[in-house]
């Protein structure tokens, strides 16, 4: 498991990234996001108070293989 408990998977071929979430002892997949007002929607969904102000703390989110806020195809 990763200290952060937001993971922002690497992005796939066809753009996107997948965004998961570590809470009740398990990973739980939130959905594919396109843009960082999709990562904060889907933040929002699963409680997370001001998902906006998260984004750049690793603390919180682990940005996977591309840097942060990068959404394209690979």
């Amino acid at each position: 498991m990763t200290s952060a408990p937001i993971v922002v998977h690497r992005p796939s071929p066809s753009g996107g990234r997948r965004v998961s979430v570590h809470r009740h002892g398990r990973d739980e997949v939130l959905g594919t996001a396109y843009s960082d007002h999709d990562l904060v929607v889907f933040l929002d969904g699963a409680g997370i108070t001001d998902p906006e102000a998260v984004l750049d703390q690793p603390q919180w989110v682990e940005w996977r293989d591309r840097p942060a806020h990068d959404f394209g195809a690979t």
